[in-house]
């Protein structure tokens, strides 16, 4: 409470920013980000999550108390306010070159970096892979043994504090080039098919009942998704625009592997 306390009065005097105090506090916020200590947002009991805007907060207010340096790394060279993440190995994270990660982004036990890259306040938890050219943008939460293929896309979220990031649920597999973006949620063990692009603003159709059901910005549990089209009317005509169809369900009769497997052969889903 006192650090959230010292927070709310920085961000609305930013010349508190030049006080020892405060500084002392935006820095041991992000220290405690990166050990996993705070999140950006958390799962509550009843299975809604909670944003801590006044941890955002923190980490927008890190930048300006922060100078560019000059980081190298062998016959590489970087020019950056923030510091890169450290100690892999006592962390327990597998980390393949050239992947980066910020310090003040959390990568729990088990987590696998191929070639990517995780932005600060974002927190990856166990047995999660990060594949290659995967971005998980800053404050995204992404949960246990998510599996986010090539080029997968997590948006990241600072401004305005008091919206959702882009939450990632336990065991979600995100397939190569899918766009995730503004605050969209996936369900736990959710399947998102190759290329599927979800917005805020996005359909999510549910296409395996007698009658179609919408959502936006979620994807339920088990679900799996391939991207679709659907008309829409302008002045000039009418045009098809993306959407996402939920084609089917994940299997509970197999572990969570095979389960995949059989979620993506029986719905024909590229991956």
């Amino acid at each position: 409470m006192e650090l959230r306390t010292i927070i709310e009065k920085a961000w609305d005097n930013r010349e508190l920013l030049k006080e020892k105090e405060t500084q002392i506090a935006i820095k041991t916020i992000i220290a405690d980000l990166d050990s996993g200590v705070l999140r950006v947002a958390e799962p509550a009991r009843d299975g809604s999550w909670k944003v801590n805007d006044w941890v955002k907060k923190a980490v927008i207010l890190y930048f300006p108390i922060q100078k560019m340096e000059t980081i190298e790394v062998g016959p590489f060279e970087f020019h950056d306010k923030m510091a890169l993440k450290s100690n892999y190995a006592k962390q327990g994270v597998r980390v393949v070159p050239h992947a980066v990660a910020r310090y003040g982004a959390y990568l729990a036990n088990g987590v696998v970096m191929m070639p990517s890259y995780v932005n600060i306040g974002a927190y990856v938890d166990s047995g999660t892979m990060v594949d290659t050219w995967a971005t998980v943008g800053s404050c995204a939460q992404i949960g246990k043994d998510v599996h986010l293929s090539g080029g997968v896309g997590i948006g990241g979220v600072l401004e305005p504090v008091q919206a959702a990031p882009v939450i990632i649920e336990d065991g979600a597999f995100i397939g190569s080039r899918a766009i995730i973006v503004e605050g969209v949620r996936i369900g736990k063990q959710a399947v998102i098919g190759a290329g599927v692009t979800l917005t805020a603003s996005s359909k999510i159709i549910d296409v395996t009942g007698p009658e179609p059901v919408e959502y936006k910005g979620y994807v339920p549990e088990r679900s799996v998704v391939i991207p679709g089209t659907i008309p829409k009317t302008f002045a000039s005509g009418t045009f098809q625009v993306p959407c996402a169809l939920i084609i089917g369900q994940r299997k509970a009769s197999t572990d969570l592997k095979t389960s995949l497997n059989d979620a993506l052969r029986d719905n024909s889903v590229a991956v």
